[in-house]
């Protein structure tokens, strides 16, 4: 016979699984809570979504129920959504319209966020505000020695986003110390860099897309941003299609799902086919097996294992700039990318061949020396692009060992850099295979 569980076994086996592989029901949180009812205020109909908790992927949305193909999971009325016409409407408004040059459409939303995080109690958006992040992991975000760390096409688009960054909070001072009668404190106190700094990670990773109608008090900039309260809640996956518009007859966001999605799933939608260091730079994360990732390969990689005595290898390159053929040149999950094979077999031409360049960027095959010389570059590269990946692997070990206080940062680093690692270890797979018939 066989022997009944207790209510401990069973409190045991629960907790199990949802502390494993199932979702946990957030709803009841009192932040989600006020959120709901905020929401409700403004029109929102509940929906058969709840914020849950997910192992991997942390906090999302979750299905009560079972969603159909082409199902209308998130309509999110006009008066919950966060716009330069919000911020123009409020307290903010007036001296945005005094102050010259204008603003530009980034700025206002992130002088309201800084300005209603400030207000606390007193927000009235202050129930979307609290279940906003209290700190982000994009690449601005993080300690020069983590950024150091990035592979270096990323490294240069980090280090030039924190100088745009910090050139807009500069430029802007001016403007904030006109806000000073809004406030007891000292406006500096207020609009601190580290403020700002928040603000503007949270339009620019969480924002959706949304062509307002031209202000005449802020600058031409494309005014494209809204902020969407628990719209914004979904997580990306790159495996999933959705429709997200704003429908003009019913003056609500909506998000229309174009696949099904099983009950007491995760709800996703998909930021655009972007590659992971797009998805670091822009939003802070890592996608594991994401098909659109790859690894980048610099102008400079392309010549370091060509013979030296090549005397036209000048001549090569610049016809390779000539016809952008020195741009987005990569490994993928499917091997070394046309654009990067390529630009290899241009400039492995031998020098009685070097006539037959149009055809190579046309993709003819020119020989079998040729195609046997540019796949042992890749090759190379590619074997080359893993030691270093390797290296960077060993060093964040070592730095998470001594280094506490960066841990969450290096891992988001490490994750990228072992993302990249299979990659690269794939493509290295599918060169052998190519070369082999050439042995």
């Amino acid at each position: 016979m066989q022997r009944r569980r207790g209510r401990t076994e069973r409190a045991r086996k629960r907790r199990r699984r949802s502390s494993g592989s199932r979702a946990v029901n957030e709803s009841y949180r009192s932040e989600f809570i006020e959120l709901r009812k905020w929401l409700k205020e403004r029109k929102f109909e509940d929906t058969d979504l709840v914020p849950a908790s997910f192992p991997g992927t942390g906090r999302g949305l979750m299905s009560k129920a079972s969603l159909q193909e082409g199902q209308v999971m998130i309509s999110l009325p006009e008066s919950c959504l966060l716009t330069t016409d919000t911020v123009i409407r409020s307290s903010l408004g007036p001296y945005i319209k005094k102050w010259k040059p204008p603003v530009s459409p980034m700025l206002a939303l992130c002088t309201f966020l800084v300005s209603e995080k400030h207000a606390g109690r007193q927000s009235l958006w202050k129930s979307y505000l609290d279940i906003l992040p209290k700190s982000y992991t994009c690449p601005v975000c993080l300690e020069p020695e983590v950024v150091d760390l990035l592979p270096s096409p990323l490294k240069a688009k980090a280090e030039e986003q924190r100088a745009r960054v910090q050139d807009l909070f500069a430029s802007a001072r001016g403007f904030f110390s006109t806000l000073q009668p809004l406030f007891a404190e000292p406006v500096d106190s207020v609009f601190s860099y580290r403020a700002f700094l928040w603000a503007w990670c949270t339009v620019n990773t969480r924002a959706v897309y949304l062509k307002s109608r031209r202000q005449e008090c802020l600058s031409a900039e494309p005014d494209t941003c809204a902020l969407a309260p628990f719209l914004d809640l979904l997580n990306h996956s790159p495996h999933v299609q959705v429709k997200a518009a704003f429908n003009e007859k019913t003056r609500c966001y909506e998000i229309r799902t174009a696949s099904r999605c099983r009950k007491h799933q995760e709800v996703f939608i998909c930021y655009g086919p972007h590659d992971n260091q797009r998805l670091l730079l822009e939003y802070g994360f890592v996608s594991v097996r994401n098909p659109h990732a790859c690894v980048p390969v610099s102008a400079e990689m392309l010549v370091k294992f060509l013979p030296a005595a090549d005397k036209q290898v000048h001549r090569k390159i610049t016809i390779l700039k000539d016809h952008g053929f020195t741009g987005n040149l990569t490994f993928g999950w499917d091997g070394p990318s046309w654009r990067l094979l390529t630009a290899l077999k241009l400039l492995c031409l031998e020098a009685e061949r070097f006539t037959s360049w149009k055809k190579v960027l046309l993709g003819e095959v020119i020989s079998n020396t040729n195609e046997k010389t540019s796949l042992g570059v890749a090759q190379k590269i590619c074997s080359d692009v893993i030691e270093e990946t390797h290296a960077v692997l060993r060093k964040v070990s070592d730095m998470k060992e001594g280094t506490v206080s960066l841990r969450s940062q290096l891992s988001l680093v490490e994750a990228l850099r072992m993302e990249e690692l299979r990659i690269l270890q794939a493509s290295a797979e599918i060169l052998s295979s190519l070369l082999a018939p050439f042995s």
